[in-house]
């Protein structure tokens, strides 16, 4: 018998804001991401194993890094 599990992080996008980014310095339009990460059993999500992240990715040079919660809660 075979039992298959593991964990799985998904990316949400919560909302889109212009801004300057901190790695190009370009005013560009900004993806604020939310990433959760689940416990599988046979591929299915079960819950949560940490707390939820939040990211943002710039429009014009696709640079990735964590966002402020600040900017989250406004």
């Amino acid at each position: 018998m075979f039992v298959l599990f593991g964990l799985r992080s998904k990316d949400h996008v919560i909302g889109t804001r212009v801004m300057t980014c901190e790695i190009c310095h370009w005013e560009a339009p900004q993806q604020i991401l939310r990433r959760t990460t689940k416990f599988t059993l046979f591929f299915v999500p079960l819950f949560p194993v940490k707390p939820a992240s939040h990211y943002m990715v710039c429009g014009h040079c696709l640079g990735f890094r964590k966002a402020d919660p600040r900017l989250i809660a406004a």
